[in-house]
């Protein structure tokens, strides 16, 4: 995880998030086209990156086999990608970080550091119990 400013997009912040090892990668409509980003080159993951609403929407309509296909394959990408959104889950509506306060960037990514940590330690904890 790092902390930017609010004007940095998410893309730009990518090669910071991989450590090398990674083979295959799954991002949601914001990052498209991040295979063709100059920092991204040396890498060798393969991208799966959600198709953006109005193409899927347009597919859709469009209806046909090819639609029907490209609907299934985007719910796989999405039930991939949903795994990594429930630690946003536990931080936005358990911990209640809807909004923040500027407190400076480096406080506030120390912040989000913690309560990341405590939303893995809640899932976890979860984990166990129904075990």
């Amino acid at each position: 995880m790092t902390g930017t400013a609010a004007n940095v997009s998410d893309i730009c912040e990518t090669h910071k998030l991989l450590h090398g090892d990674e083979e295959v990668a799954f991002a949601d409509a914001g990052y498209t086209g991040i295979e063709k980003r100059q920092e991204m080159k040396d890498c060798k993951v393969t991208w799966h990156v959600a198709m953006k609403r109005g193409k899927r929407m347009q597919l859709k309509k469009a209806g046909g086999e090819l639609g029907e296909v490209n609907e299934a394959l985007e719910t796989l990408k999405a039930s991939v990608r949903a795994l990594v959104e429930h630690p946003f889950r536990v931080v936005k509506c358990q911990f209640g970080y809807r909004k923040t306060r500027y407190r400076g960037l480096a406080k506030n990514t120390a912040q989000l550091h913690m309560l990341f940590a405590l939303g893995n330690l809640c899932l976890a904890r979860r984990e166990l119990v129904t075990s």
